[in-house]
């Protein structure tokens, strides 16, 4: 659905290929917009992201079975990010959670599927996360439904973010990584880890949504767009399921796991993946930040090679236009791909493939044996 902000003055809709399509790309000034957001405050619709709520009294305990995240001890006011497994612990989808009122929000990116629970479900051996959900639930005490007419994500940016929300009537504004604060009039806030940038997502009555647009702009933030959003959400390496995630990424590869994959936990779908990459072995790639040529107008476009030289050497995943980088891209790369090296992003067969270089500060540290291999190399020493 077309978010009616969109019928605004000065808002620019993303195009119809775009995985923002939908809501406002920008107000008529991107790179002015990623600017109030990294020095003051701005407020993007997200609106096209979907939104499942779980109530039911045992939510924590059945989603604590069919997702990647501990969620027994998922307190009320709480939130997390958790991710839909395929059987070779490969990432179907990625949520971002609320626990609220007894009712546990799931909102993530639209058309988001998840390999279906049996063979005959879905269409092509995959279904819609609601009905994932649903195929799942058997005989628990629990009531998923499909919320995405009942809710609208809107997030607000930038160090003057909480000084808007306070103006907004949010009395307490969420400070805590995560954590969950009631809208007044219904709703929540949920504080999300950004890097340096302050960030909350809002799930706001879709009924209101213009009139909490209203109420957020006339208390401080300015207007933004995706464009800006995602070009800070490159910066601060978080990646976008379907975007920076392709048929054979696992979380360890994106720096999901502890943030949205437990370790620990065992009884869902692609856990023996998950413990055995983090206990014996290492990810075969690992995300990292591209610093692509600007001084040519052509860009490299998601699922494009990345090479040293004539080998693939990875894959690449959001590109954006930066306001103080200039063009960058996340990217999939080899654990062999050397990091300090001169390589191409981009298909040369399309006439698309710049220069490219990774920025040392993203690439992850090396954290050296695996858990399970320090403990079996003791005990051969005892």
């Amino acid at each position: 659905m077309d978010s009616p902000l969109l019928e605004l003055p000065g808002a620019v809709p993303a195009p119809d290929d775009s995985p923002d399509a939908g809501v406002p790309w920008h107000f008529g000034d991107p790179f002015g917009e990623q600017r109030a957001a990294v020095r003051s405050a701005v407020v993007v619709d997200r609106s096209h992201r979907q939104v499942v709520a779980v109530p039911g009294q045992e939510r924590l305990s059945w989603l604590h079975l069919v997702l990647s995240q501990h969620l027994t001890e998922l307190g009320e006011n709480q939130g997390t990010e958790a991710l839909v497994l395929d059987s070779q612990g490969r990432v179907d989808c990625h949520m971002l959670v609320a626990h609220h009122e007894e009712v546990v929000y799931l909102d993530y990116e639209a058309g988001s599927t998840a390999t279906s629970a049996l063979p005959s479900m879905g269409t092509d051996g995959t279904q819609s996360l609601a009905e994932y959900l649903e195929a799942m639930r058997f005989w628990s005490a629990v009531e998923p439904r499909e919320a995405t007419g009942e809710f609208a994500v809107f997030t607000v940016l930038g160090p003057q973010g909480a000084e808007v929300l306070e103006r907004a009537g949010i009395a307490e504004p969420p400070t805590a990584p995560y954590g969950v604060v009631a809208l007044p009039g219904g709703g929540l806030a949920r504080q999300v880890p950004f890097r340096q940038v302050y960030a909350v997502d809002l799930l706001v009555p879709r009924a209101s949504m213009v009139d909490w647009w209203r109420l957020l702009t006339d208390s401080g933030a300015r207007r933004a767009g995706t464009m800006a959003y995602e070009a800070l959400r490159v910066e601060a390496l978080r990646p976008r399921a379907g975007l920076d995630t392709d048929e054979r990424a696992i979380p360890h590869e994106l720096g999901w796991i502890h943030t949205a994959a437990h370790v620990a936990k065992g009884c869902y779908r692609g856990q023996e993946t998950v413990a055995k990459v983090h206990n014996v072995g290492k990810p075969p790639r690992r995300m990292v930040l591209l610093h692509l040529d600007g001084s040519v107008e052509i860009r490299p476009e998601t699922g494009d090679p990345v090479r040293h030289g004539q080998r693939s050497v990875g894959r690449v995943g959001s590109v954006v236009m930066h306001h103080e980088l200039g063009p960058v891209a996340l990217a999939l790369l080899k654990r062999s791909a050397p990091v300090d090296a001169q390589l191409t992003a981009g298909d040369p067969e399309q006439e698309r493939a710049v220069a490219a270089s990774v920025d040392p500060d993203s690439v992850p540290p090396d954290t050296g044996e695996p858990p399970g291999r320090v403990a079996v190399q003791g005990l051969k020493g005892q």
